[in-house]
Parts: C-alpha cells; structure tokens; sequence
C-alpha cells in the first residue's frame, strides 16, 4: 500500500502524528478530532511504510465498543493482515497475557473473569467468614476501596501495613479474604487483569523481555483516564524501546472516582523528556458555537493543557438555555422539543441524546417521555448480561469451563430445583472446608459413593449428605460431566442446546415466571451471540464467548441504529456523539456536584464534566436547570449552575430570542426567569380560571408571594394535573368569561 493512500484525507496535524512513527509521542486530541482514525491510519502507516509487522504492534483502549471500531478502521486499511495485531482494552490485552503466562505466578490459564455482581458474592462471603456487619460496611464499598488499592497495585499486606483507621483495618481484613477466595475459585477480577500482569513483568524477566520485544510499538488511546496500574504496565511494555504514542485530552477526564490520574498525561512531556507532541485541534464534530461555549466553561480550569478548537463547520445555532419550574416542566419541554424536531422532520428519535449527571434523574424523564408516546432507551438499566436468566446459561458455561467457580456453582446449582437446598449447600461447604477442598471436588466424591450405591457414614463414603440429597447432587455433576465432555467437540451454539435441554430450562422459565417467553427470548439472543463463535475451535469459542462478555459494559451494547432519544448520564456519553443533546439539571449541588464543594481537584473534574456532555452535540445544544427539584426524596430550590453562568452571552439565546432566531427548533415563548419586582399582592385569587400555552386551561388553587415573585398553584384539566409554577417563568394568561 502506498503511504500517499494511507495519508490521504488527513490535516496537517493528523498527518503529523501518523508519521512521527519513533520515540514517545504525545497526541493531544480535542472532542471529535478524529483520534480513533489518526490511530488507526497510524497503525497502518507502521505496518506499510515503515515495515512493522502487526504482530509487533499492540493498541490499547478502554471500551470494547472504541476497539472495535478502531480494529474495523484497521482492517479496512491493511486486510486480513491486521488480524494478527493485538488490539482491544486494557483488560482484554492483560486476560490474553495471563492466559499466555500466568501460570508463572500461580495464575491457572482456565480462569474465570468475575463481574461486578460476582465480586459482591464473593465479598459478602468473605465479609461472613469474618463475621464483618454488610449492614454497617457495605460490600459495595469495601469493593470500591479495594478497587482503589489494587489500581494503586497495593497487595493485601502492603494495603494492611498502610492503614490508621478502624474502617480501612476492616478493608485490609476483607480485602485478604477476599482475595484467599478469588484464588480458591480460580478467578479475577477486572482490577487483578491489569495489577496481576504488572506483578507477572515485575516478578519474570523472561516474560517482560519477550514482550517488550515482540511489541516494537505500544498505542494508549484515552491515555487521560488511565490509574497507576495502567501507567506502569504501558512503561514496562514500552521499557525496551521507547515506541509509545498515547492519546488523549486532559479536559476529558471525568474518571477520577474510578483512580483515573490526570497526572499521567499532565507529566508525560516530565516522564519521556525527548516526547514530541502534537496538537488535534480541529474539531470534525460540533459547530463553532457549541465549541465556543464548551471552551468558555473548561477554560477556567487550572489544571489542563491550552488548545482552542477551531472547525469549519460554520457557527450553527446559539445554545438554547431554558429554566423551568421543576423537573416534571424540565421534562415537559424536554418531551416538546424532541416532538418539535422529529414531527418537523429535521431530526430522527435517534438523534437526540438527554444527559444528566445522576441516574436518579431519569425517572421524570422516563414518565413524560412515556406519557408522550415518545421512544427512548435508558443506558445503564439492566443490561442484557445481567439479566437473571442470561447470568444463570452463563454460569453453566463458566462451569463447564472452571468447575471449581465457587460463585457460578452457588448461582445454578438449585437452578432449576434439583432439590440441593440451601441447608445441603451449607453442608457441602462445610466438608469441603474439612477436608481443603474445592466444593466441586467434594461434590465429586459424594457422585462417586453413590455410584457405589454406598450409604452415607459408611467408609466408602464419609461425605455428611442424606440419601436423597446425594443423589441430587451426583446427577448435578453427572450434568454438568456430560456438558464439559460435550465441550471439547460441539460448537458454542450447540453446546448452549445441549445446556438449556439438559436442564429443562425453558420448561423452568415457563413454569417460574409470569414474563417467562420474555425471558426465554433473552436466552435465544444468547443464543444467537453464540452462534457467532462457531467458527473457531470448541475450547477457543467457549474462552473466547466467557472472556467477551464478562468485560461487557454499558456502552458496548449501546447501539447507535436504534431509533430512539438516548437517555444518559454524562459519564456514560463519552465516546459518543448527538446531532442534538439535552444537558438537564443544571443546578448547584447537581452539576457541579455538591461533593465536589470542598475539593478544587474534584469541582475541576465537574468542569471537565459539563464540557464533555457539551462536546457530545454536533449541531443543537439545550442547557436546562429547574428553580425546583424533588430527587432523592428531598425537594431544593438550588442556584443556576456556575457553568450557565461562564457561556458567552453572545453565543446563548433566551426568551424571545428562541423563537426569533430559531423558530424551527424551539416552539413556543421560553420561561427563562425574568427579574420582577417585588409584588405587593398576589396576581391571582383562588378560583380563577387561567390558560397556559402548554398546559392547556386550569383553575388557580392559590397565589403565594415568595420574595421577588410568586408561586402559583394550578390545577389543569387532562393529564397536566395540578403543576406549581413561578410567576416568572410562566405565561399565564387570566380567561375572563
């Protein structure tokens, strides 16, 4: 391939960064500059010009959804050569290494991947076996905490020495088990992927050096949202050469409550003094307005890298910044909008993204957006491979693959009933301990005695089991025997049949659940995903299936064809874009958070926060706050967010200015608060009849002076019901009959 054809369409700075192909190098990528195909081109040019093979190029990033882009980016530009490139996130990278060579340090290469809602079994266990209180230290939080520890690659007795507080003793306590119990189940978790890899290099010379030879070239995208664990592994990687080229914008990391350090890329220019860098500066997303206001709001940021993003995608519409009363009229005009752009034909359901800085407030959203009739999906609700009856087939897989997985095994072993109830688990758990042994091996013993036909207490089988229970549990193993002997010849496809018809699963679903066909067409799309691995060989397609889809999330299963108005919270949405994006809750003590009060580092994060929401939009932007808001069973009249207050005001338009400027988005007069005088006397008495331009007709309940304006309460006919509304925002206009 000619280098001309791999560089054609680049800008000069992007150009630039494709061919700076030895030493470090630092790409500072502005929202929607284009650093996925810069990356991407980048690869390609290594592999075409410079002659280095794929297989001597890693890349890195944090979500599966941005490394299959990228790897598709790739193979469009070399071919099937590029198959033989190892690319994807930092976990999936590190669960290839530790499959490899983990063995070295006491890593079986059969492990099993635990999720979010593994690791809280298995913390509440440990927290049992030390008789620690979930209901005074919760599981959630330990787990966090020790989260915290090993992205700071702290073992248990380095965290244990480190401690001075009663909470953080209980931590290291829990933190030991914990970890005792991972190992006794032939697991990691998400953290052990990248810390147990930095341990595996630090502890093998041998294994370092073969990888930091076979990889000539190491690529960090998102380099902003990386923790210490992450830093060290992409130095020792890049040790023996100094090939690093890391990706990213210090104004978007928002990832700081999962360890990320914005010193990584801060101090990359300190930490590789002959790095060069390069600036992505154009922006291929967003209008220039919207860019303008996003810059006016980071810019006030300390702790960040100066780069003006410029576009030529012209000025575009000002940001439409709109007050409403409370979060039931916040979505009210959120709901109008989205009907006013759609019916017009302008833009798609699809189009359009709600964010929000707190999951919480989805609910009114949800309930007007319903009421409406008007599509949306919610990101971060359950997610498909977190559903009940998904996790169960899962945990049969995880079985026939690791049988020793303690958590998996608790999960299926009654599922459906087979009559081994919780009181014959207990004394499984029991004898195993007795004896030192993995659960399942005990459960094998006790298969193996009653195909003797020997009773329990005799010699042959001194396992504390009543008859009947035995038997269940030696036709479990028999079950699951038959599955993992089934393993090693059938497709994936095939051998999730062969699962759900050895235990009658959807005669269970059927029989159990009131939405059981709605549950059975969730496992016929895990059927369909396991179809997809059937071209590769039977033990690679089941490791390949388990490892894929533990380090699922949110975004991944995000998908973009689906024509409905996304519901998001700001964190999710990075990485994604919106013709037109609704920011809500635009408050003090929402966004900015009122935990980041008391912390310049964290309201600088808020800041970073608010700018990637902004950056999402490519053409419309809405900014929204409510005078009142009931969330969290508490109701606040909270101030206008400090981030209204930094956009341009020539690049905003309220009230009157909507409709003057763009009529075709923005339907009907705005409310934002005007500045009254002080009243004397309420405007309307109870009784009286008024009209609302949305609302429709209603009867005043009553009229409050509150301050420098005044409180109505209205009880409009239809669906509207009773809505309290400040005078200052509401256009209510008295009917005379």
């Amino acid at each position: 391939m000619k280098p001309t054809i791999i560089l054609e369409g680049l800008n000069p700075a992007q150009r630039e960064a494709v061919e700076l192909a030895e030493g470090p190098l630092l790409i500072l990528a502005g929202p929607g500059s284009g650093k996925t195909r810069v990356i991407a081109h980048r690869i390609a040019y290594l592999v075409a010009e410079v002659g280095v093979h794929p297989y001597r190029i890693v890349a890195v990033t944090f979500t599966n959804k941005a490394a299959r882009e990228m790897r598709d980016r790739v193979v469009a530009l070399l071919g099937e050569s590029a198959h033989s490139l190892m690319l994807g996130t930092f976990h999936s990278v590190c669960a290839r290494i530790l499959r490899a060579d983990g063995e070295k340090i006491g890593i079986g290469r059969g492990f099993a991947i635990y999720d979010e809602a593994d690791q809280q079994v298995l913390m509440r266990q440990a927290m049992a076996d030390l008789e620690v209180d979930p209901r005074r230290f919760q599981p959630r939080a330990v787990l966090a905490t020790i989260s915290r520890a090993k992205s700071e690659l702290a073992s248990p007795a380095a965290y244990m020495q480190g401690v001075r507080e009663y909470f953080y003793e209980v931590v290291a306590r829990c933190y030991e088990r914990y970890q005792a119990l991972l190992e006794e189940n032939n697991a990691l978790d998400f953290d052990d992927l990248i810390m147990r890899t930095v341990v595996l290099f630090r502890e093998s010379d041998e294994v370092l050096r073969r990888y930091q030879e076979r990889f000539l070239h190491v690529l960090i995208d998102e380099f902003q949202d990386t923790n210490v664990a992450q830093y060290v592994l992409a130095r020792q990687l890049a040790g023996g050469h100094g090939n690093i080229c890391v990706v990213g914008d210090p104004d978007q990391s928002i990832y700081a409550w999962r360890s990320a350090d914005l010193r990584n890329i801060l101090n990359f220019e300190r930490d590789y003094p002959n790095a060069r860098v390069v600036y992505l500066s154009q922006s291929y997303r967003s209008t220039r307005n919207i860019l303008d206001s996003a810059h006016a709001v980071i810019s006030v940021n300390r702790q960040r890298k100066e780069k003006e993003l410029w576009t030529e995608k012209g000025a575009g519409l000002p940001i439409a910044v709109y007050e409403a009363y409370d979060e039931a009229e916040e979505a009210d005009f959120v709901a109008a909008e989205v009907q006013t752009l759609v019916t017009s034909g302008d833009r798609r359901h699809g189009d359009i993204a709600v964010m929000y800085r707190t999951n919480a407030q989805s609910r009114a959203l949800e309930e007007t957006l319903l009421r409406e009739a008007i599509p949306y999906r919610l990101v971060g609700g359950t997610r498909f491979y977190e559903r009940r009856e998904v996790k169960d087939i899962i945990a049969y897989l995880r079985l026939v693959h690791n049988p020793y997985d303690r958590v998996s095994l608790g999960r299926v072993i009654n599922v459906p009933a087979r009559g081994i109830g919780q009181k014959t688990l207990a004394e499984l758990d029991g004898w195993a301990a007795s004896l030192e042994v993995p659960l399942y091996l005990a459960m094998q013993r006790v298969a193996e005695a009653v195909s003797r036909e020997a009773p329990a207490g005799d010699e042959a089988a001194p396992h504390p089991l009543a008859p009947r229970s035995a038997k269940a549990v030696a036709s479990f193993v028999a079950l699951l025997e038959g599955l993992r002997e089934e393993a090693g010849r059938l497709s994936l496809s095939s051998l999730v049949t062969s699962a759900l018809e050895r235990t009658a699963y959807r005669q269970y679903l059927l029989g159990q659940f009131d939405d059981g066909e709605e549950r059975w067409e969730n496992v016929q799309e895990l059927l369909t995903v396991a179809s997809e691995y059937d071209g590769l060989a039977p033990e690679a397609a089941l490791l390949s299936f388990l490892e894929d889809v533990a380090l699922v999330t949110d975004i991944d299963e995000y998908d973009e064809r689906a024509d409905a108005v996304t519901l998001i919270t700001l964190h999710q949405a990075k990485g994604l874009e919106f013709s037109v994006v609704f920011i809500v809750g635009l408050e003090e003590g929402l966004l900015p958070h009122i935990r980041s009060y008391d912390d310049p580092a964290q309201m600088e994060e808020e800041r970073r926060l608010c700018y990637v929401g902004m950056t999402r939009a490519k053409e419309r932007l809405y900014m929204v706050r409510a005078f009142r808001r009931h969330l969290m069973g508490m109701s606040a009249a909270n101030p206008a967010s400090r981030f209204l207050k930094d956009l341009p005001s020539e690049l905003v338009t309220r009230r009157e200015a909507v409709q003057e400027e763009v009529e075709a988005v923005l339907r009907g007069p705005s409310r934002l608060r005007k500045e009254p005088a002080v009243p004397s006397e309420a405007a309307f008495a109870a009784g009286e009849r008024v009209r609302h331009p949305r609302f429709g007709e209603g009867i005043v309940v009553s009229c409050t002076v509150t301050g420098s304006d005044q409180e109505v309460v209205v009880a409009f006919q239809g669906e509207a019901g009773i809505k309290k509304l400040l005078l200052s925002f509401a256009p209510l206009e008295r009917i005379h009959i």
